[in-house]
């Protein structure tokens, strides 16, 4: 858990307030208000990094909203308070998270949570997850996912696009070397 770390010092000190100023409370506490509403629980909703980490540290809750999201995907939910109990329930989620598409990217590691590393990472797996729900008719949320739109192109309009060339190219009409002088010329 995150008080049996030693507390860090110098750059690693350094380095955690930057990861832990990413954290949005704002995201966390919707984030939590999804997850009461999905598994109909009633939870502490507010965002601050102390009650995010209390509610969800043990994995419980993050498993039944999995189960709540698509039944029976997590089979067995560790009620024990035992770290490497806690840990299992999270790993579980994280599974489940991948295999209804939450991009590899996108989720977290089970230290992360447990030991109070990254929170930020959390709620971006949750943000994600969030809105791939809506795939299996449950409320999302964040912002709706991009559909992919196929594009069809006459074969005339491809042979037009081949003779432009681009401005981001740059252009090189009339150019030469002469002229151009690199420092002092080579003496023999």
């Amino acid at each position: 858990m995150a008080n049996n770390r030693a507390t860090k010092s110098g750059f690693a000190a350094e380095a955690q307030r930057k990861v832990n100023a990413k954290y949005s409370e704002e995201l966390a506490h919707e984030s939590l208000e999804w997850i009461a509403v999905i598994t109909e629980n009633p939870i502490n909703t507010a965002g601050d990094m102390d009650n995010f980490y209390e509610v969800l540290k043990d994995g419980q809750v993050l498993c039944n909203l999995i189960n709540c999201i698509k039944p029976g995907m997590i089979k067995r939910i560790n009620t024990s308070a035992m770290a490497f109990k806690c840990m299992e329930n999270i790993n579980a989620f994280l599974d489940a998270a991948r295999e209804l598409g939450v991009p590899a990217q996108e989720t977290f590691q089970t230290v992360d949570l447990w030991e109070r590393q990254n929170l930020n990472s959390v709620v971006i797996c949750l943000q994600s997850l969030g809105r791939k729900a809506g795939n299996y008719g449950k409320p999302s949320i964040g912002p709706k996912e991009a559909e992919k739109q196929e594009r069809q192109w006459s074969e005339e309009k491809l042979k037009a696009g081949q003779t432009i060339i681009g401005l981001q190219m740059g252009s090189n009409k009339g150019a030469n070397q002469s002229g151009i002088n690199f420092g002092n010329t080579r003496h023999m």
